[in-house]
């Protein structure tokens, strides 16, 4: 009797627990790093009155530099910061509709789409305007227009690029180094070559192409020459994606696309992912809209709350308790 009775205590005291579960572990491992919140703005280092607007992208070049895009008035559209946060330059008033995405390819040049204008451009790095694809305010399908573009990716060779064209239309369009028109593949739907928000684009070295396909909450991978290959439904509505030189994926991802327009960007994670098998190495929480990772490993975020966040290795060992974080450093 007394068993039985003490066997059921502990099958309730194991059901309660179950309902109170609390924080899930973190996909993979949790990634350990720390954050400044508001790289480019803490330091102020910008000309007086500036500040960011909703921050659309971000990136980075082999310099260490940091490129800001943002849809705010009372800064430059693109903001450019040494890799402390100290402003250098900018560019782009009244150039732009609707700021969206940013890249900046192996020569060092920058590339942008506004999906206001429906137009791509490419800039050297202090701003010259080198080549603009698509007619300004005007939306299409033709190889000479896009409707509402929102990013590019190049080639290994550099040979060529690609846009994900975007919000108004479900392709991705292939072009050479010079802007020539080769090919484009994709409708909206839901099957395998389908999309319905191709948000990001990206190619790793072996030129396989890997298309964030964000409101059917899955990534698409395709052959150079947009041949459906296989898809990663695990990830959820992925805002945008990012392959490094040595074919390192880091997502910024939501869990569905419900979530993501509901919470506007803010109940993110940022992801590593695994290429050859689309397995998920670690997570951390974080809002955000875009993401690049810089040549030493410093994650970059683009947030739509106004803010770039600066992530980077390092790990609180105690916190700020008066037993703990307060206490002097060579105290124990």
């Amino acid at each position: 009797m007394l068993k039985n009775f003490a066997l059921a205590l502990c099958l309730v005291g194991a059901l309660c627990a179950a309902e109170q579960q609390g924080w899930y572990p973190h996909e993979g491992s949790l990634m350990k790093y720390r954050v400044n919140i508001r790289f480019g703005e803490e330091p102020d280092t910008m000309p007086d009155g500036w500040k960011f607007g909703r921050v659309s992208s971000v990136a980075t070049d082999a310099n260490g530099q940091v490129y800001v895009f943002h849809r705010g008035k009372k800064a430059d559209p693109i903001v450019v910061f040494d890799n402390k946060g100290n402003y250098l330059r900018s560019w782009g008033k009244g150039m732009f509709g609707n700021p969206h995405g940013m890249r900046v390819d192996k020569q060092g040049n920058v590339w942008i789409t506004d999906n206001g204008d429906h137009q791509v451009m490419k800039f050297t790095n202090k701003g010259e305007l080198l080549l603009t694809l698509g007619i300004k305010g005007k939306a299409g399908t033709d190889p000479k227009t896009f409707n509402r573009p929102t990013d590019i990716a190049f080639t290994p060779s550099g040979d060529a690029f690609y846009v994900s064209d975007g919000y108004g239309n479900s392709r991705v369009v292939k072009f050479t180094k010079d802007g020539k028109y080769l090919m484009d593949w994709g409708k909206r739907g839901a099957g395998p070559g389908e999309f319905n928000t191709p948000h990001s684009v990206g190619v790793d070295s072996k030129g396989t192409v890997y298309v964030s396909d964000r409101e059917n909450n899955r990534i698409q991978i395709f052959d150079a020459n947009g041949k459906f290959l296989r898809q990663w439904t695990h990830l959820g509505a992925t805002q945008n994606l990012f392959i490094t030189p040595k074919d390192e994926m880091w997502i910024i991802t939501h869990r569905d696309n419900i979530e993501n327009i509901t919470y506007d960007t803010l109940a993110g994670r940022i992801m590593k992912i695994d290429l050859a098998t689309g397995k998920i190495l670690g997570a951390m929480e974080s809002p955000g809209h875009w993401i690049n990772v810089s040549k030493d490993g410093e994650i970059f975020i683009g947030s739509l709350t106004g803010n770039v966040f600066r992530w980077y290795a390092g790990w609180l060992t105690r916190g700020l308790g008066a037993e703990e974080g307060l206490r002097p450093a060579n105290q124990k």
